[in-house]
């Protein structure tokens, strides 16, 4: 007589160790050594397990999918085990820690799109002030260079003002805080004196790195354009004190 499942009256055969219908366990498997009647000690589900461990990464957007897709299939396969799987409430607190973390990422991207363009205009704010200053110490060196070489007179050599101790670090490379800078118009006069020289100063990525442009001569006059236009700068920029 072909033996039946005690539960849903399935046909099995007699090597089965649970009912393919309904998952009974129709009787104790080798490895297991529990005594007739007793309950049989079930397992906890690795994928409920994966889904709380990854939902733990709550901020972490990839580690929130993986979360979610464990945790529906460890319910699923919890649902399907009759009794022989547990970790529902694990599955449950993965699934809801990955929502969490998925519903996070729009509040996220709202708070990166109102910041991001403070940071960069702070940023550039910043850059702007230091190539003011590096322009007026640029202004100080030349006319202290051309004071301690008066046949010489001016320079447009950025090293000369180095080497005289006059400018040092990034300022003497010629670029410092996303700002160029430059010295130019050295000609010199019949006397072999030079009585002339220029500064500017640009950003070195316009409206990445700095916005404004800026200025000076030997008369003394310091001056920015707002559009960065270094020889808009020079014909109709706007005098600083």
């Amino acid at each position: 007589m072909t033996p039946v499942c005690p539960a849903c009256g399935n046909p099995v055969g007699a090597d089965e160790t649970f009912c393919r219908v309904c998952g009974r366990q129709l009787k104790a498997t080798r490895h297991m050594a529990a005594p007739a009647g007793s309950p049989t000690a079930a397992d906890t589900s690795g994928k409920a397990i994966a889904s709380l461990v990854f939902g733990l990464f709550l901020f972490f957007f990839p580690f929130s999918i993986v979360a979610i897709i464990f945790g529906h299939l460890s319910l699923s396969d919890i649902k399907k085990s009759a009794g022989r799987l547990t970790g529902r409430g694990l599955a449950i607190a993965g699934l809801l820690l990955g929502y969490a973390g998925v519903a996070f990422i729009p509040i996220v991207l709202i708070v990166a799109a109102i910041a991001i363009p403070n940071v960069l205009r702070a940023r550039m704010a910043a850059n702007e002030s230091s190539a003011l200053a590096g322009t007026r110490t640029l202004m100080t060196a030349a006319m202290s260079y051309a004071s301690g070489h008066p046949e010489e007179g001016y320079t447009c050599s950025l090293s000369k003002l180095a080497q005289a101790d006059l400018i040092a670090g990034a300022l003497a490379q010629g670029q410092k805080n996303g700002y160029a800078f430059a010295l130019s118009g050295c000609d010199p006069e019949p006397s072999g004196r030079i009585e002339h020289y220029r500064i500017v100063a640009y950003p070195v990525r316009e409206n990445q790195t700095g916005i404004r442009s800026f200025c000076a001569d030997d008369s003394g006059a310091l001056k920015t354009d707002a559009a960065g236009s270094v020889q808009k700068c020079f014909d109709g920029g706007t005098n600083l004190e």
